[in-house]
């Protein structure tokens, strides 16, 4: 029985080419987008699950109260950690200080390359569950050691054994290799984490107790920390969080530091805190493309549904004749779902290749290394699951609504399709426009979003200007020589330093006063040092007052504020005056437009530019724009080998780093943008099969029309009207749901765009343009049909 049930089945397959493309090309798209945003959510959700001690591993973080908004951060006391051991011991197994993650340069020999890693305390291999390919896991304990991954490792020494093999690490330490670890996979927040050296060693060489004078109030370092088997995250965060509070000064409790514990299940998808209060994150674009995935594949359903429904009169005589010889409703349905199951293993197969061809450029698109998990039984038990409950769906409708046609009215001809059966298809069609419109007015929703930031003025002129890290100390000895040689070369405009890129600011300290201050109000400020020539290397934008200048030694205690800290201090006429930074006076030379060196999104940081030689992390070079980039590169590298040959250059312009604020929201965009064209991809083919039908179905109307009279145009307006009618009450219905859910997205940032009303209208019409051009096809071949042929057996 079930062969015959397969052979009608490839029966009906073969005979209706047209229809079965469309229903196994619409399912094997739809499956193929569900299944490349599951293998998405898998990856999602198993981001750090590679460390062993996934469940019991967290970030110690802090909350800190400034004038009444409560933020959160990542940074602590170096000596955090060990009060944390000292005072609640027995809740930890481990609790590690880090310096964070950075760009260093190793050297072996003659090569030298600029890779990012940190230093920290012995235990980490043992607490990440690093897995060491050559020695052991206490590698840390030696103070001189240094433990790399299998990347670096090969970048060095290639199949050399790297074991006692000596680094240079930025021209300070050399470190000796005692272990060698696999490669962090992609989705583990320490991906990037390409060697680890002891925290010992970066606190008393780079002389931490001499340069921090008040230690608990510095916050530059973080703290990851092990719990033991038996400990409860939630109380033992509740019994730590004045750990803090206890041990700062009276100015510094006043901003209530309160400590706590972030579980690492939930570093990836709810990273956000909003006053005090985890928000979530990443995590709602997981039911976002869950939520789409589960949509375009019901589309692909609708489609198989609506068509065979549409063609059951073609298929009325079958039913009918099978019934009078004996065939049980049951025996029916069995045949017509065996129909439907067939075309989804098909679509199936498909759908695999599809998403094997498509996924190099996926994994670009949404930054990750995915791929199709064949060897994991839980993947084809979904797979296969996932295909009968999808073939069941799709065929369950057709199944019940052919198998209930009466073999007396069939066979007799008085069988009539009544005038409500194409009801649920029409409602259906306008189901799927409704989820393809609403893809597309959110898709240019977030494209106006990401346009607006883009535009928004930043305060200095990002062409041309690169940056790059001083990670040693002959950059600082040779700087003034090495920028008088770049400038006298012609390719460089001006040079400068900086504690902080352009691109973000990152010291925020208090212990400000000014004249006039509220005593009940914090003057924390972003603290920026910078060195003569940084106004004209940026192209700093004055408002009122002057630049730092040599021609007034006085200016080393001199700052040079933003917009929104002279608004925050309110005082009108503000140069000229003092403000008071840790009880010392400096005089406010000028005030200059805000720089947007945070989020694009949020109101600009108000921040103070004091001149300071010695707090010097970043070195900005701005290229004279008569000369290209390359030849000024190649210029800029032969000038720091002169002066700093162990150094690699290691670079980065400011206007890719400042994109780089855009990039999540840009995936997330063009995610959204390839699953709305998928979506209208899927609902166009099913589109074509009803017009296809409808023409084929009203031929014989068509002849007599025509031989009426009725023009080509009138036919293409009778035959198109009714997929415009629907698709305009899919535009109707769309439009509410996207502007609800678009408009509560655009809530999440301080500074948005506003949602237009020509958004809705490019949307719609776009909608009717390629509704218009798919029925159109149909429309027109059956309008310029000869009648004779449709009328010639009447």
């Amino acid at each position: 029985m079930l062969r015959n049930y397969l052979k009608i089945a490839l029966r009906n397959l073969v005979k209706n080419k047209v229809y079965s493309f469309i229903n196994i090309g619409g399912l094997a798209v739809g499956m193929a987008v569900a299944m490349l945003i599951g293998l998405w959510i898998h990856d999602e959700l198993s981001f750090n699950k590679y460390h062993k001690n996934y469940d019991k591993i967290v970030q110690v973080m802090q909350h800190q109260t400034f004038n009444g908004e409560v933020g959160t951060q990542t940074s602590n006391p170096y000596l955090l950690g060990a009060e944390i051991r000292e005072k609640y011991g027995s809740d930890f197994k481990f609790v590690l200080m880090s310096s964070g993650r950075e760009k260093h340069i190793l050297k072996f020999g003659d090569k030298k390359l600029s890779i990012r890693g940190e230093y920290i305390e012995a235990e980490a291999p043992e607490m990440l569950s690093l897995k060491m390919l050559k020695g052991t896991n206490n590698g840390l304990k030696d103070p001189s050691s240094i433990l790399i991954d299998e990347s670096t490792a090969k970048a060095f020494f290639g199949d050399e054994n790297p074991l006692f093999k000596s680094f240079r690490i930025d021209n300070k330490f050399t470190l000796k290799v005692t272990g060698v670890y696999e490669d962090i996979p992609k989705n583990s927040d320490f991906h990037d984490l390409a060697f680890i050296a002891p925290w010992d060693l970066y606190i008393k060489n780079e002389n931490w107790d001499e340069k921090l004078s008040n230690p608990w109030r510095s916050n530059a370092f973080q703290t990851y920390a092990q719990l033991t088997d038996n400990a409860d995250v939630d109380k033992v965060s509740a019994k730590i969080k004045d750990v803090k509070l206890n041990k700062v000064d009276k100015a510094n409790a006043a901003f209530k530091p309160e400590v706590f514990l972030h579980p690492m299940k939930k570093w990836h998808l709810y990273s956000e805190f909003k006053n005090g209060v985890n928000t979530g994150g990443q995590i709602e674009f997981v039911w976002l493309f869950g939520i789409i995935g589960i949509a375009v594949l019901l589309l692909a359903c609708i489609n198989f549904m609506n068509l065979s429904t549409a063609r059951s009169e073609k298929r009325a005589k079958e039913v009918g004749v099978r019934k009078a010889i004996g065939s049980m409703r049951g025996q029916l349905i069995t045949q017509f779902l065996t129909e439907s199951f067939l075309v989804v293993m098909i679509a199936f197969i498909l759908s695999l290749l599809l998403v094997e061809l498509s996924l190099p450029a996926f994994n670009e698109i949404a930054d990750k290394k995915i791929s199709i998990l064949f060897t994991n039984p839980l993947f084809w038990l979904l797979g296969l699951g996932f295909s009968l409950v999808t073939g069941f769906v799709a065929g369950s409708y057709p199944a019940l609504y052919l198998s209930y046609f009466q073999p007396v009215k069939v066979l007799k001809g008085t069988f009539r399709i009544g005038h409500f059966a194409s009801m649920p298809r029409k409602v259906l069609v306008v189901l799927q426009f409704t989820v393809s419109i609403t893809l597309i007015i959110g898709t240019i929703i977030v494209y106006n979003q990401i346009q607006f930031a883009k535009n928004r003025p930043i305060g200095y002129n990002r062409d041309g200007l690169l940056a790059m890290f001083v990670n040693n100390q002959e950059l600082i000895q040779h700087y003034n020589a090495i920028r008088n040689d770049l400038i006298k070369t012609g390719t460089v405009s001006e040079m400068s330093e900086s504690s902080s890129p352009t691109t973000g600011v990152w010291a925020i300290n208090n212990g400000y006063d000014w004249k006039g201050k509220d005593p009940s109000v914090q003057g924390n400020f972003g603290t920026v040092a910078v060195t003569h020539d940084f106004g004209k290397t940026v192209g700093w934008q004055f408002k009122e007052g002057r630049d730092f200048s040599r021609a007034f030694s006085t200016d080393s205690t001199g700052v040079v504020l933003n917009e929104a800290a002279v608004k925050f201090m309110g005082i009108k006429q503000v140069v000229g005056e003092t403000m008071q930074i840790d009880g010392k006076p400096y005089k406010i030379l000028g005030v200059v437009k805000d720089m947007v060196m945070n989020s694009p999104y949020q109101p600009a940081l108000r921040t103070v530019f004091m001149l300071d030689y010695k707090w010097i992390n970043i070195i900005n070079i701005k290229i004279n724009p008569k000369v290209s980039s390359s030849k000024a590169l190649d210029q800029i590298e032969t000038v720091l080998k002169k002066y700093t040959p162990d150094t690699p250059f290691d670079y980065w312009f400011v206007d890719d780093e400042y994109n780089l604020k855009f990039l999540n929201e840009v995936r997330i965009g063009k995610l959204t943008s390839f699953f709305a064209v998928l979506a209208i991809f899927i609902s166009c083919l099913g589109l074509f099969g009803l017009a296809s039908f409808v023409a084929e179905q009203r031929t014989k109307e068509i002849g007599i029309r025509k031989v009426l009279g009725a023009t080509v145009l009138n036919l293409w307006t009778l035959l198109s009207k009714e997929f415009v009618l629907l698709v305009l009450i899919s535009l109707l219905t769309a439009v509410p749901i996207a502007y609800y859910y678009m408009n509560n997205w655009l809530q999440s940032y301080d500074y948005r765009t506003e949602i237009s009303w020509w958004t809705f209208a490019i949307s719609g019409l776009g909608a009717l343009v390629i509704t218009l051009l798919t029925v159109s096809f149909q429309a027109i071949k059956a309008a310029l049909a000869n009648p004779v042929k449709s009328l010639r057996t009447e």
